[in-house]
């Protein structure tokens, strides 16, 4: 059976058929899929509960290892399924971000309130997790769970080349690592481009004709690189949190700083004038007010209840997880009253989950995949004049995030990562590609709202605007939001041109 054939139409499909399945991949495009119940893929105490849903139902595509040689070694990834109730159009696949973030997690987690918006009747609604991430096989290991631990307790203040050697070889230990417990050979291949072609096998393992994708954050970029892949395999785009395929490292990461700096600022200005806040009356000293209470961490960090430490850069992890949602920035507030008075608990809290850290002290692969999907799509930063412009950079951008001693200047364990990277910036090229939607929230700290705003012009799609405080705001109970994200998914119906919503204030 070639690629293009299913058994369900998929309504405004249009233009031509999906091309034939290349001759060389054809057992990959053939596969039949078993699915059957979940418990077995669930890597965490969460998802264990999650995953036991009887509507659930899981199971594994198989991948080439490396697309050059199909008849070598195989990959394994983990597809969750929750079945079209209704009159169904096909599959919606969806990637939450990371990269490294679980699509199965996210799906588990996600279906029941999916199924309320429509969605959950005219698509199996279907999450995945990337190769190496998750419960797709091989994993990526490179941190044991106490390594993990002590990584988090390390901070490096030192802007000598003393404290610039110490954090390099820190980072250099960490990619030795990866290379000793994933594999070369596995690590080489866990890039977007890889995982692109992977989506394509998944859709016609599934029996449909064209893609229908919803992707957040980084899965913008799979998105992207699905459509530049196989423009004309594609029914429908959703990228909400755009990842700009145009900007270098450097740009990207003093640009995300930036927009975490912009979202800290808007959690003070909401917070000097609530009672007790902890930086103060005023917003215009409220960066220096949080370095006061923050930066002693490094030399002296606060006891937490289950007798760890809050570190200055777990304290910072926190931080940064409440800044992704308004609705935690109560929480944010308590978290800094709390070390204020010398208490860790709140922000320990906060970054555990961040980490995706259980309480007996296991953690997901997830920041590990990040690191190693992101030294394979980026390219590294090797000259250290560049790593010392970029930390300086940064320390700009996002000054409540300053140490107070000086950016050091250290390259980071891309610079010594054991693969060349496989991806560049690029303008994305997808001739024949059907209208995509472009959401962008104008408060997004993680994925800047420029982005969204380029990349639906790079794509020629509709854009979206959000007025808001958060990092993304698809298909998360905003009917406005929702709406035209439906719409769109469903009827491939488009937003007029300069369609807003407004997000309700946290």
């Amino acid at each position: 059976m070639l690629a293009g054939a299913c058994a369900d139409a998929v309504p405004g499909a249009g233009g031509p058929p999906a091309p034939a399945t290349p001759p060389d991949l054809a057992r990959f495009y053939d596969q039949k899929l078993t699915w059957g119940p979940c418990g077995d893929y669930a890597q965490t105490d969460q998802d264990r509960q999650a995953f036991a849903d009887p509507q659930l139902d899981c199971t594994r595509v198989t991948v080439p290892l490396d697309y050059a040689k199909p008849d070598g070694e195989t990959m394994q990834i983990a597809l969750l399924r929750k079945k079209a109730g209704g009159n169904k159009i096909g599959s919606l696949f969806t990637d939450p971000g990371g990269p490294g973030a679980s699509g199965t997690s996210f799906m588990a987690s996600q279906a029941a309130t999916w199924q309320t918006t429509g969605l959950g009747d005219r698509f199996d609604l279907i999450g995945f997790d990337p190769r190496g991430t998750g419960a797709s096989l091989p994993a990526i290991r490179c941190l044991t769970d106490q390594e993990n631990d002590q990584d988090r307790t390390k901070v490096f203040a030192d802007p000598s080349p003393a404290g610039v050697a110490a954090a390099e070889a820190h980072y250099k230990q960490f990619a030795d690592r990866c290379a000793q417990r994933t594999g070369p050979q596995v690590l080489a291949h866990v890039g977007t481009r890889d995982v692109a072609k992977d989506m394509d096998i998944m859709r016609a393992a599934v029996g449909d004709q064209k893609m229908t994708y919803a992707g957040f954050s980084y899965g913008t970029e799979l998105g992207t690189a699905y459509a530049e892949a196989f423009p004309r395999n594609v029914r429908a785009l959703l990228l909400d949190g755009a990842v700009d395929p145009t900007q270098t490292t450097l740009e990207s990461t003093v640009k995300q700083n930036a927009g975490f700096q912009l979202a800290f600022d808007n959690f003070a200005k909401d917070c000097t004038r609530k009672p007790n806040c902890p930086l103060g009356t005023d917003p215009a000293g409220a960066t220096r007010a949080f370095q006061t209470i923050m930066q002693p961490l490094i030399d002296k960090p606060v006891p937490t209840s289950d007798g760890r430490v809050l570190s200055f850069t777990d304290a910072q992890t926190g931080v940064s997880q409440a800044l992704y949602l308004s609705e935690l920035w109560p929480a944010l507030q308590q978290g800094i009253s709390q070390v204020a008075s010398g208490n860790g608990d709140f922000l320990m809290m906060l970054a555990d989950y961040y980490h995706q850290r259980e309480p007996q002290g296991r953690y997901s692969n997830m920041l590990q995949a990040f690191q190693a999907i992101t030294c394979v799509n980026q390219q590294p930063v090797t000259d250290p004049a560049q790593a010392a412009e970029l930390a300086r950079r940064s320390d700009e951008a996002a000054p409540f995030r300053s140490t107070g001693r000086g950016p050091v200047g250290a390259r980071d364990s891309c610079a010594f990562w054991p693969v060349p990277p496989t991806g560049q910036p690029h303008v994305p090229q997808a001739p024949g590609l059907p209208p995509v939607l472009v959401v962008s929230v104008t408060g997004d700290p993680a994925t800047p709202y420029q982005a969204g705003v380029d990349l639906a012009r790079q794509l020629r799609g509709s854009l979206v605007t959000v007025e808001g405080q958060k990092h993304t705001a698809s298909l998360q109970g905003d009917p406005c939001v929702d709406k035209l994200a439906v719409d769109y998914l469903v009827d491939l119906k488009l937003p007029q041109q300069g369609a807003r919503c407004a997000l309700p204030p946290a």
